[in-house]
């Protein structure tokens, strides 16, 4: 992003406001198909410091471990035969495991990432919580912030970047056993340096320790005073939530887990320093990488394929439930970990609810349906939304309303390139529409917003500000949208792209979006 990172100092005290301005969604500050051409909405203040329940700046009280013991199991009586076919498939699994190895990408991106944000802390070192175990059934699954700095999957890890010495420490908890229990790689118990390319890794009682030097050599200490941000979250929009049900409420008055540990820096090393660095972190984010973006072509090309699948099956008397569950079917199939978040269908009399999840309508003959869904691969998101006719025929008023929609879609798409400004977006979407003599004053015009509709990567709303100036990596939603409660119906297209060095990359690109295009491929039930 164009905008800058303001370099204010902030304060320890809990009641401190990061200092710089946050807006996650940001698609309905601009209207560039109406008259209007007043600049954009400013963005909401970004939500003060919020903090939590558990410090982890105390030791995890586990003792340092060397190499793992394998564990010893009894080798069952088997033929020869049966014996080497089963060595050499166990060996072939094996050896594309361990080519992977724990991280989702390359050692040397991490270690670029956190050089990257070393730069920008010259005068200290960065503290990255990661994730805790979840209570319950669940898989563990990492913050966004630490696994773009580490690609680490470990629970109660945390992250010292060091921004003087240029070198980072990663400090873990795990044994044989719990990695085991959790199913984590086992490498990163009996080597955990080599795995993940991180200069130094000690056990997690040592981390008090680390702190204290640090602290003492006069270090400012970074770290994210944002929520940490887990899979289906968006940071910004965690921390609202947090504030009204939590930290503001008269009958709670928990701090967030970021502002606990806030807390316990500025108790425990009261002359140190402590800034906030998530804005630092997201802008990072913001760009993604060569290998970001072929991960994401690939989560793309998921989604499209799972999309192309449900026009083919959906039909009149299809209860919700079954159009979300084949979508989800057909992405795990082709290898999603997972949905990128809760599948959103709005038909009939549910359209005003833009993110409707309940998935409760048996399809009716004429209803028109806005069904909003992408997959995760391997914890990027992809975000996709098509509107059909649940009949496979577009009525002359659904077939206006897209129609607009659309033309606002492919103008934007056809002027997205670096450089640009959301003015100049506006300006030039407004004159396209004008020179194919498209009726602006129509309500299916006055009624639509939309643009830049959020950020997207490891997060489907992905954290960062809306874009002043479009930048090469940038990765964000094309999705206008228009409703009308009187009339049960609504229309909302919506791509993900990738802003290039010339221009721009409909990531979701293959899915039919034309109105005589979606008429046929639905004829092919």
């Amino acid at each position: 992003m164009s905008t800058s990172r303001s370099t204010a100092k902030a304060t320890t005290s809990t009641a401190a406001e990061p200092s710089s301005r946050w807006s996650p969604r940001w698609k309905n500050r601009w209207r560039p198909w109406t008259a209007s051409s007043a600049s954009t909405s400013s963005s909401p203040s970004e939500p003060p410091a919020g903090p939590s329940q558990r410090s982890t700046a105390e030791p995890f009280g586990l003792k340092e471990g060397g190499p793992m013991n394998t564990s010893t199991t009894r080798e069952t009586s088997v033929r020869p035969a049966l014996r080497l076919v089963t060595a050499a498939a166990l060996l072939f699994f094996l050896a594309g495991a361990l080519a992977a190895g724990p991280l989702v990408f390359e050692k040397p991106e991490y270690a670029g990432r956190r050089a990257r944000l070393m730069d920008r802390i010259a005068d200290g070192a960065a503290i990255i919580l990661g994730a805790q175990p979840q209570a319950g059934y669940y898989p563990f699954v990492q913050s966004n912030d630490f696994l773009y700095l580490s690609g680490v999957e470990a629970p109660n890890a945390v992250l010292i970047i060091d921004g003087k010495r240029r070198e980072s420490l990663l400090f873990l908890t795990l044994t044989e056993r719990t990695a085991r229990n959790d199913g984590i790689p086992l490498v990163l118990v009996s080597d955990p340096a080599g795995a993940t390319g991180i200069e130094r890794v000690l056990p997690a009682a040592e981390f008090t320790a680390a702190l204290e030097k640090l602290a003492g050599q006069g270090y400012v200490l970074y770290t994210p005073f944002m929520p940490e941000e887990l899979p289906r979250e968006c940071s910004t929009e965690k921390w609202r939530a947090l504030q009204t049900a939590m930290i503001t409420n008269p009958w709670d008055g928990r701090l967030t887990r970021e502002g606990q540990f806030r807390k316990l820096l500025g108790e425990r090393f009261p002359k140190a320093e402590v800034l906030d660095c998530s804005s630092m972190i997201w802008e990072m984010r913001t760009i993604k990488s060569t290998a970001e973006a072929d991960l994401l072509r690939k989560c793309a090309r998921i989604g499209v394929n799972a999309y192309r699948e449900v026009l083919k099956a959906v039909r009149p008397g299809m209860p919700e439930h079954e159009l979300a569950a084949l979508f989800e079917y057909h992405c795990k199939k082709a290898g999603a970990g997972d949905l990128a978040y809760y599948a959103i269908i709005c038909s009939a009399e549910n359209h005003p609810y833009l993110h409707y999840y309940k998935h409760d309508r048996i399809l009716r003959d004429g209803d028109f349906v806005v069904m909003d869904c992408g997959p995760d691969l391997k914890g990027y998101d992809i975000d996709i939304t098509v509107s059909f006719p649940v009949n496979g025929r577009f009525t002359p008023r659904q077939k206006e309303i897209y129609e607009a929609c659309l033309a606002v879609h492919k103008a934007n798409l056809g002027l997205y390139k670096p450089d640009l400004t959301a003015d100049m977006v506006k300006a030039g979407v407004r004159e396209i529409l004008e020179k194919q003599g498209c009726n602006l004053d129509t309500d299916a015009f006055k009624q639509l917003s939309g643009g830049f509709g959020h950020y997207v990567g490891l997060a489907v709303h992905d954290v960062g500000r809306g874009p002043a100036v479009l930048r090469p990596g940038m990765v964000f939603a094309n999705e206008p949208l228009a409703v009308f409660p009187a009339e049960n119906l609504g229309v909302r297209v919506e791509n993900t792209v990738l802003i290039t060095a010339d221009g721009c990359e409909n990531l979701t690109d293959g899915i039919p979006r034309e109105v005589r295009d979606i008429e046929e491929f639905m004829k092919k039930k």
